[in-house]
């Protein structure tokens, strides 16, 4: 599944695999891609917004540049008549400079960082790796290892659990399940849920 993403000269196509998404971007800045596996998305995001900084910046150099033709005019008794047209292309910049913005959601990684531009997609595509991550961190970790410490497993499926990624239903099976392989050793009773 391919979903991609534009604004303002940003493209951004993520590549849903299935274990991975690839990241790929392009801006003014230059381009790249990052593969992400599903079970490396973290649950907290950030939020960055990108402006066009050289659009404010002239914005208030007109502005100041038109008050110094109003501030001149009105203390030498000229007329006003086209002083005032610095203001209004400064206000112009910096209108445009509020409005042409590019807010993203930001999932930070080890691996890379995932920027998704917050459109009519943004949600869709949220949605889609919150759903992966579950089914990814279910995949590597989702059965019970009897090989290892019954106490690591319990806290592995509560974990799991924490997450999202099983009910409380599996969560008591999978406990009661330790509990019966490993005898009753390192875990406690009381770690099924009733």
């Amino acid at each position: 599944m391919i979903v991609q993403q534009k604004k303002f000269g940003n493209e951004h196509t993520f590549d849903f695999g299935e274990n991975e998404v690839n990241f790929a971007f392009k801006d003014r800045s230059g381009s790249g891609d990052v593969d992400i596996d599903y079970g490396a998305i973290p649950e907290k995001t950030s939020t960055q917004i990108e402006r066009n900084e050289w659009l404010r910046n002239v914005g208030l150099l007109w502005l100041l540049i038109g008050g110094f033709q109003v501030t001149f005019a009105l203390l030498n008794d000229r007329p006003l008549s086209g002083t005032g047209f610095w203001v209004l292309v400064g206000s112009i910049c910096l209108a445009a400079y509020k409005w042409r913005q590019v807010r993203y959601t930001v999932f930070n990684t080890d691996q890379g960082s995932l920027f998704i531009i917050d459109d009519a997609k943004h949600d869709q595509i949220v949605e889609e790796l919150v759903s992966r991550k579950r089914e990814r961190l279910l995949q590597l970790y989702g059965e019970i290892d009897p090989s290892n410490d019954a106490a690591r497993e319990t806290e592995k499926f509560r974990w799991l659990h924490k997450r999202g990624v099983i009910s409380d239903d599996v969560l008591s099976s999978r406990l009661a399940e330790i509990q019966r392989i490993g005898g009753g050793r390192n875990s406690d009773s009381g770690d099924v849920l009733h």
